[in-house]
């Protein structure tokens, strides 16, 4: 889940990448000018910015640059302009990637997953660095250096993906994650994985780890999430 602002001034695509947005479990902030834009972007700190090159009142460069003067949020540049020099330029005055219209939404979802997930890799990445070899919830115990997991001291069987998905929802218990987020981070972006394929390894852990398994916690219209202390 993530709060993504789009800046179109036009409104049935603005609207359309709503929903598609809302459908993939994100909040959605919407702004029609480049001025509620830049305002909107510097109030709300978005996670993302999907920001149109030109937008009345203020064109999307210019919303661009005043945004990189305070954020370093990632923003993805739509527009017409399809010459070498209008892609570097975007990209020079901060855009992290640019599309051009016309574009699918199948390929803008695609981008727009694909800074996410370079947010998330750095934000691992940080937490890593930082965090205990073994991770441990009352019963369960989880040594991510040895790549094994506990209850009440006696050994749980896992399959490595089955290690990999619990490890990455106890490291961050009380978080919600979405299927596609699991999918990416456990078997990888083009692993060919599914909902399904998600679902039966929750299940899976659920079983194995007895009398912890009902701590991972379906989260519906999102995914899993591993409760807390006294959450569940």
């Amino acid at each position: 889940m993530a709060t993504i602002l789009i800046a179109e001034d036009e409104r049935d695509l603005n609207n359309l990448v709503r929903r598609h947005l809302e459908e993939e479990g994100h909040q959605v902030l919407q702004a029609f000018d480049g001025l509620s834009a830049a305002h909107v972007a510097l109030r709300e700190r978005p996670d993302l910015v999907i920001l149109d090159w030109m937008l009345p009142r203020l064109d999307g460069l210019e919303v661009c640059r005043r945004i990189r003067r305070e954020s370093i949020v990632p923003i993805l540049m739509l527009t017409a302009r399809s010459e070498e020099i209008d892609r570097v330029l975007g990209l020079e005055v901060g855009a992290d990637d640019y599309l051009t219209k016309p574009f699918s939404i199948r390929e803008l979802l695609a981008r727009v997953r694909a800074l996410l997930r370079r947010i998330e890799l750095d934000r691992d990445g940080q937490a890593t660095e930082a965090a205990p070899p073994v991770l441990t919830l009352d019963a369960l115990r989880v040594d991510l250096s040895q790549h094994v997991a506990s209850v009440e001291g006696t050994l749980v069987d896992l399959t490595p993906k089955e290690f990999d998905l619990l490890a990455l929802l106890v490291r961050n218990p009380g978080r919600a994650f979405s299927r596609d987020y699991l999918i990416e981070k456990v078997w990888g972006y083009d692993a060919g994985g599914s909902d399904r394929t998600v679902d039966t390894h929750v299940l899976r852990l659920r079983k194995k780890l007895g009398s912890v398994g009902d701590r991972i916690e379906t989260v519906w219209g999102i995914g899993y999430r591993f409760a807390k202390t006294g959450d569940s």
